[in-house]
């Protein structure tokens, strides 16, 4: 008689009913500090905007999270851990689909980053042009050099952050703990860094190839 939205419920029902009756109800079975995690999955499955893989990946943690947390009172007939086994299995396929990504992207802008080291190699070894013939060249030859100096630069930026992702999720795996909030290194030492990573992968192609 007091309920605020009468069944057959909806998820959008439901968690409305949850963040209704949360003091009153919910808040006595599991721990109050959990809104949170009704506020942050009403707010997201009901958005009128596409999901990333971030905001899926949070989104299925919410949920083992309140799962969990009503596992801690009854299992309902068997349906709770059946539901919270269903989750964990969508969060280790959205892991190893983040993973593969990862590393696709980061194999692919190493290989555009060893042709652009060859490319400027290559350059390197033709004769410069007498300072009166550059003066002669067309403009738009300048500008074609500086959006390829942008495009450089663009992937070298890429590659850094797939690299600071990757690893601030394999050291969050492994211990949350030793992942502190760093300064974020600046673009150039970014630069410098993936100068270095290059020359490395390159000494060990010529490993391998020898």
């Amino acid at each position: 008689q007091i309920l605020y939205l009468k069944p057959p419920w909806t998820l959008a029902n439901l968690l409305k009913c949850y963040k209704k009756h949360w003091m009153a109800v919910f808040g006595y079975v599991v721990p109050r500090s959990l809104l949170s995690t009704i506020e942050c999955l009403s707010k997201h499955l009901y958005a009128d905007k596409p999901f990333d893989s971030s905001t899926v990946r949070v989104l299925l943690q919410e949920s083992k999270k309140l799962l969990h947390a009503f596992s801690c009172r009854s299992d309902y007939n068997g349906v709770l851990p059946q539901a919270y086994a269903e989750v964990t299995k969508l969060c280790e396929t959205l892991g190893e689909v983040r993973a593969a990504l990862v590393e696709q992207d980061l194999s692919e802008d190493i290989m555009v980053l060893s042709e652009n080291a060859a490319c400027e190699k290559m350059e390197a070894t033709v004769p410069s042009l007498q300072s009166t013939e550059e003066k002669e060249l067309h403009p738009s030859f300048h500008v074609a050099q500086e959006n390829r100096h942008q495009e450089i630069w663009s992937v070298l930026e890429g590659v850094w952050n797939t690299m600071n992702l990757y690893s601030v999720e394999l050291f969050q795996k492994l211990d949350p703990s030793a992942v502190t909030m760093a300064a974020k290194a600046t673009f150039e030492e970014a630069f410098l860094g993936l100068q270095k990573l290059l020359a490395a992968v390159k000494d060990i192609r010529e490993g391998i190839g020898r």
